[in-house]
């Protein structure tokens, strides 16, 4: 009989906030600066006698990502000393959260959130590799080592951890942990709390992994990092439970020890890199430099009335967020659930294409609307870099010309790469080069004459009984009208000419 496994996955997912200045101290918060160590001061340098002064702008949006998951944003919460010594944290500790985070609870996707606190990035380590010169060479030879950059220290960052899942595959919930990822990335971003960009290192992926052969119990974790995009989340977790799996198969489960592992693009494997940290390890304990917060509620630690976030407030003026959007449009539009994730993940091509469906307000043309967006225009947008939206009025035009029978698709095709590269009316673009389509019998009957003459050979095989061959004359019908002859009219005339 088979062995069954139980895989379980838990995540730990860290993201910078935007906020213009970091988190204790008014250093620029710029992820995109290159020179290195420029946005620093004595604070986020752990200078002596320095102290820190909370992000309320950090603070207000950590509260809205817990709203936004329907978790519990605590009344009374404090900042934590996490010591740790490691050349990317300056003080010796990172100021974190531990006993009370800002929200617990909520729920998205398939996991459920246990916690999401707010800390203190730490600094940027590059690592310079040692030169070995090839035998002969004037070069000499040079050790490696490292430098620190500063920049990212104490920048505000978000940390969420979920409660473990188990299902019974391992793709599944491989699958369901890269899915995590992505909508709460998308979260952010409808949120505008963080960009998120995991080729960055502003939003960091870490899978707690474990297999057991009992689904009441879990088996030992192991905790791997430098997850830097969706699909390494998938490949990682899968690697590291087929790798687990094997060692129970060979009655080699001791071997599984608790610890840190390391993902290695290149080889597509884990690595182990240290034994794991217990909370113990990191001896927290409230940090005396900061005040205790209540964040709402109705009294203050000196018993007055509470000056924080009034959250009824805040929960009505969160934006529509990904999966009610993902509901209205289904609703409303009745379109693709592939060209609604195309709209969900792209925020301005979604508010263009809600434009384009208020002005065409029939549900056909929204569809077919849909369709020349989602294949066409971001089709022409890979191989054009310069392709920008046209406006919606003048695509709503388009749309219209097509749908209306005024134009053929292969035409409407044509014209949606000139407006995509110079914003203009359709309509004005078709009666200019003659592509209307053309619904005069006579008109077309001289242009297929002139077809049928010029290929007697696919006339022959037509007339044997081939029917099919009647297309290529079609195709060459249109194309001799530049597109404008109308395809119906041209069928059912070929057929009568050629009986």
């Amino acid at each position: 009989m088979e062995k069954k496994y139980y895989p379980t996955v838990g995540l730990e997912i860290h993201a910078e906030l935007k906020t213009n200045t970091k988190m204790f101290c008014s250093c620029k918060n710029d992820p995109d600066e290159e020179k290195p160590n420029v946005n620093i001061c004595p604070v986020c340098m752990a200078h002596p006698g320095t102290l820190p002064v909370i992000n309320k702008k950090a603070i207000e949006s950590i509260i809205k990502v817990g709203l936004a998951i329907n978790g519990e944003i605590a009344d009374f919460t404090e900042f934590d000393r996490k010591n740790y010594f490691y050349p990317d944290i300056p003080k010796g500790y990172q100021i974190s959260q531990y006993k009370y985070p800002i929200v617990s609870g909520g729920h998205l996707t398939d996991f459920d959130v246990t916690r999401i606190h707010l800390e203190e990035d730490t600094a940027n380590n590059k690592h310079i590799e040692k030169i070995s010169p090839e035998p002969g060479s004037w070069e000499e030879e040079k050790e490696g080592y490292s430098l620190v950059d500063f920049n990212r220290a104490g920048v505000p960052l978000m940390e969420l951890v979920t409660e473990p899942l188990t299902l019974d595959s391992a793709e599944t919930i491989a699958k369901s942990a890269s899915g995590f990822a992505k909508e709460l990335q998308l979260i952010l971003w409808y949120l505008g709390v963080s960009e998120a960009n995991m080729e960055k290192g502003e939003m960091r992926v870490e899978a707690n992994i474990s297999v057991s052969k009992d689904k009441t119990k879990l088996g030992t974790k192991v905790e791997v990092k430098n997850l830097n995009s969706f699909k390494s989340v998938e490949k990682a977790i899968n690697f590291e439970l087929d790798r687990m799996i094997e060692l129970f198969e060979n009655n080699k489960e001791d071997e599984i020890v608790q610890e840190t592992r390391g993902w290695d693009e290149s080889k597509q494997k884990t690595f182990s890199q240290r034994k794991k940290e217990s909370s113990q390890d990191y001896r927290y304990f409230p940090e005396p430099d900061l005040p205790k917060m209540f964040l709402h509620g109705t009294f203050s630690a000196e018993g007055g009335p509470a000056s924080g976030w009034d959250l009824e407030k805040m929960k009505k003026d969160l934006p529509e967020l990904p999966q009610a959007k993902r509901l209205r449009y289904k609703n409303d539009f009745g379109i693709k659930d592939e060209d609604i994730e195309s709209y969900i993940n792209d925020k301005e091509l979604g508010n263009w294409f809600e434009e384009i469906a208020k002005l065409l307000k029939n549900s056909d043309k929204v569809k077919i609307a849909s369709n020349y967006i989602t294949s066409d225009y971001l089709g022409i947008k890979k191989m054009q870099t310069e392709a920008r939206l046209p406006s919606a009025e003048n695509f709503t035009e388009l749309i219209n010309l097509v749908a209306d029978n005024k134009i053929s698709s292969r035409v409407a095709k044509d014209i949606l790469v000139m407006i995509v590269l110079n914003d203009q009316s359709p309509l004005k673009i078709a009666i200019e080069k003659n592509l209307l389509q053309k619904n005069d019998a006579e008109s077309i009957k001289i242009i297929i004459e002139k077809i049928i003459s010029e290929n007697p050979e696919v006339v022959t095989v037509y007339k044997s009984g081939k029917k099919n061959a009647i297309m290529s004359l079609v195709g060459k019908v249109i194309k001799e009208s530049n597109g404008s002859a109308n395809p119906k009219i041209v069928i059912d005339m070929l057929k009568k000419l050629l009986s």
